[in-house]
């Protein structure tokens, strides 16, 4: 009776610890799960480097780190500065009324008369589609200058938060394989689960950040070049915009260029606008059909709706973060059930 009383004693205070040094790394948990992700996408990196080089692991690491730091840290950081410029002086110029979003609809319902008709069938009218769209993009351009606004004030907490990660990254890279054997035996789980539910773990990142990042930077930086190239203003911000919406299933970078192609072909582009099509329809999208499959494959294992879902919910929690946790959540919750399959249900 007493060995029982100790153990669940033991227990209880383990939890209560457990889950109070959890709460005091709270507000760096972004900085911890983007340090595990940069280490799972780069480990490999760190293994061929430890074949090569040699079982040196400090200076391994090192330049793992270095590697990832000139790749990924410093062109995010140097385009989300750019990004939050162009969205400033964008919402500048909607406020202003330099930039009127209800006149360009209205161009595009004068150059193509059918418009109207055919938005009619379906229950829109026009007059209120107008409205809805100035105010979306005096929201939307509002919203960014204010997060510009919040980053410039917390930038020393932003700075710090980035150098955390890239010191974990460090430590992740060096002794990550020590981390998990630790956890491994810590865990009540069963060691053969643990190492497959790590397994998904590290696939699913891998797969999630690396194929869609890449996908999503390509099409960007496609689609920006290509405004650029035909002078169509805040061609960064739209890259980055179109960026981003690549990385969220079903949707991608034509809920960009299309529109701005209808309104170059409106305002009498007739050329631009065609080569935007061209461009998006066979360019961009050739990006996403072939890169996609081969960076990301079938990793994740995971059916295209539950992807759908679990993305747009994970963006919904978690704001740009979860475009990764959402699929990760996906894919553990599928790994459990398997195993509770194959090991419990087993008729």
């Amino acid at each position: 009776m007493k060995d029982k009383l100790e153990t669940r004693s033991f227990l209880l205070l383990l939890l209560l610890v457990s889950v109070a040094f959890l709460w005091v790394l709270k507000p760096f948990w972004m900085s911890i799960f983007w340090a595990c992700a940069v280490a799972v996408i780069f480990y490999p990196l760190q293994r061929k480097l430890q074949q090569s080089l040699g079982d040196k692991p400090n200076r391994n690491a090192l330049l793992t780190l270095t590697i990832a730091v000139v790749i990924v840290v410093i062109p995010v950081l140097g385009i989300a500065y750019s990004f939050i410029q162009e969205g400033v002086q964008f919402y500048q110029k909607v406020d202003s009324g330099e930039i009127r979003p209800g006149e360009f609809l209205q161009q595009i319902e004068t150059a193509f008369p059918f418009i109207p008709d055919l938005l009619e069938t379906l229950g829109i009218e026009m007059d209120n589609l107008r409205q809805k769209i100035s105010e979306f993009a005096v929201t939307a351009s509002r919203t960014l200058a204010e997060q510009a606004l919040t980053v410039g004030q917390n930038t020393f907490s932003f700075v710090v938060g980035v150098a955390l990660m890239v010191y974990l990254v460090f430590f992740l890279l060096r002794d990550g394989h020590l981390l998990i054997n630790l956890m491994v035996r810590a865990l009540p789980l069963g060691d053969q689960r643990e190492r497959e539910l790590f397994g998904k773990f590290a696939e699913v990142t891998r797969a999630t950040v690396k194929g869609n990042i890449v996908v999503a930077m390509v099409q960007g930086a496609l689609g920006g070049i290509i405004f650029a190239i035909l002078g169509i203003p805040g061609a960064l911000l739209w890259g980055v915009v179109m960026a981003f919406l690549s990385l969220i299933p079903a949707v991608g970078a034509g809920i960009v260029w299309l529109p701005v192609a209808v309104y170059l072909l409106a305002t009498g582009s007739i050329w631009e606008g065609l080569v935007l099509i061209a461009f998006g329809a066979v360019v961009i999208g050739l990006a996403d059909n072939i890169l996609r499959p081969l960076l990301v494959g079938r990793d994740t294992k995971l059916p295209d709706y539950i992807v759908l879902f679990s993305t747009l919910g994970g963006l919904a929690l978690f704001g740009i973060t979860g475009f990764v946790i959402g699929p990760l959540v996906a894919a553990l919750f599928m790994a459990f059930w398997n195993i509770f399959m194959r090991e419990f249900n087993i008729d």
